[in-house]
């Protein structure tokens, strides 16, 4: 099943939504993983580390209190002296309870030991004083010192667990963040080309059904109406391409169907057009009496409109078989340059009328071409014809023939009013015509012009026009060596 536009971007909207959410909750949970880790910090190693701190300062008070105690029996800091002891407890008892490795414990209980001694010494110290009973002093202050000592270095070694696990948490924390980060960044990127993958895609299978339904107008504005207009997907465009191909098949049909009648119309004119001139001829020579001088100017008018009409039914005709593709052509080798001087002694009389300057730039080394020479003489004489019409008096033309690489090109430049740029692609079309600058000048049939196109292209050439409004127009064509 085919996947409609709606459902496309609705598709590719949920890729985006799920994309993202994975994304922020990965980044969410690392998150979540640093500050447990941070939390545990500061609630294990750094609290201990304060413990530590503490344990010091009160055996430290301790021994102060009980040596100040030994010598001036003052009752007031032998209550120091406890009171420091049961603060050493309660310090002793949370950094008991705060240790989280096998080192801190072990030693803790050496801690431990180490005080049980030192208390065990200064009790029998102070009993002996209250009870007046002489002992071995500098003994027991021996042991008292040696326990304290002992006591001291053991939270020395327990800080310098603390401190190496806190420095272990914090670069483990900063691999983690920095594993984290290089993930996210990753699934970010990973993120990132899935978007633009999906967004590329959803948008050629867009784009690329339209842009061939764009050509396809283009064609049929140019006349081809070829029915194979052909999109599969999405659902919409493909109903679109089957109503757009409908059209084609009509448009062809109306199209068919205007050639054919302009095709059996020019046959039936022709014959009573003919013998309308040839009975026009017979009265201007006098056939039916003898004429005024009034008469004979009606007759020529009337001579030369029955020549028109007959020149527009022959185009008509031509343009038929070539369109049906029934047009003959019988191709020799042959030399451009002759035809092209041919077509410039014909027009003679109309370019002294007008007195229009020719200039001409003929190659006289081209190669011989395999050309229809009656075809090829018509184009050439429907686009000097056609530059002369529409320049002013006393303006130029210019023939020019030149080789270039396996190519010969022909250009006529005029001075005329020239086309607007928007003309261009439409003038060889049948029945087309720029819109002239100058309203008193004639206008054609719109048919020399689809009648030259046909014949160059059938010939393996091409034909364009070129120019700039105001400032004259050029016709060129090329044909292979």
């Amino acid at each position: 099943m085919k996947l409609t536009l709606f459902s496309r971007l609705i598709a590719s909207y949920l890729i985006i939504f799920i994309l993202v959410t994975i994304v922020s909750v990965y980044a969410i949970f690392q998150l979540h993983q640093l500050n447990r880790g941070t939390r545990q910090m500061l609630r294990i190693n750094t609290p201990l580390l304060d413990c530590v701190e503490k344990l010091t300062n009160s055996i430290l008070s301790q021994l102060r209190y009980q040596k100040k105690y030994i010598l001036t029996r003052d009752m007031l800091l032998f209550d120091q002296f406890l009171s420091a002891k049961e603060e050493f407890n309660k310090f002793f008892s949370q950094a008991l309870a705060m240790a989280d490795t096998q080192e801190k414990k072990e030693s803790l209980g050496k801690i431990k030991s180490h005080l049980e001694r030192f208390e065990t010494f200064t009790d029998k110290e102070v009993e002996y004083l209250r009870k007046n009973q002489p002992y071995p002093k500098r003994t027991v202050e021996r042991e008292i010192e040696k326990s304290a000592d002992e006591i001291l270095d053991e939270l020395k070694k327990l800080e310098a667990y603390s401190r190496h696990d806190l420095h272990q948490g914090m670069k483990m924390l900063g691999e983690s963040a920095s594993s984290a980060r290089k993930l996210v960044i990753a699934m970010s990127a990973i993120a990132i080309l899935v978007l633009v993958a999906t967004s590329i895609f959803l948008t050629n299978s867009i784009t690329r059904p339209l842009a061939t339904l764009m050509d396809k107008t283009r064609d049929i504005s140019r006349g081809v109406f070829e029915c194979d207009l052909k999109i599969a997907s999405p659902p919409e465009l493909a109903e679109l391409a089957g109503a757009f191909n409908l059209m084609c098949a009509k448009l062809n049909r109306v199209d068919q169907m205007k050639s054919d009648f302009f095709s059996s119309m020019s046959h039936e004119l022709r014959t009573p057009l003919t013998s309308i001139k040839e009975g026009i001829s017979l009265l201007r020579d006098g056939s039916g009496g003898t004429i005024t001088d009034k008469q004979k100017r009606l007759l020529a008018i009337l001579s030369d409109e029955s020549k028109r009409l007959i020149d527009l039914v022959n185009s008509l005709l031509d343009l038929s078989k070539m369109e049906a593709g029934m047009m003959t052509y019988v191709f020799e080798q042959a030399g451009l340059t002759p035809l092209i001087e041919k077509a410039m002694m014909e027009m003679t009389p109309l370019i002294e009328a007008k007195k229009i300057t020719l200039e001409t730039t003929l190659d006289g080394k081209l190669p011989p071409l395999l050309i229809d020479r009656e075809r090829i003489l018509q184009a050439v004489r429907n686009l000097i014809g056609n530059a002369l019409k529409f320049t002013p008096e006393g303006g130029r033309v210019r023939v020019s023939v030149q080789q270039l690489n396996h190519e010969v090109k022909v250009s006529i430049t005029d001075t005329g009013p020239g086309i607007p740029k928007k003309d261009l692609n439409t003038i060889f079309e049948k029945f087309s015509q720029a819109p002239l600058m100058d309203s008193n000048q004639i206008k054609g049939t719109g048919l020399g012009l689809a009648i030259v196109k046909y014949i160059i292209t059938a010939h393996g050439g091409r034909v364009w026009a070129e120019n700039e409004p105001e400032q004259g127009s050029s016709f060129a064509f090329v044909l292979p060596v």
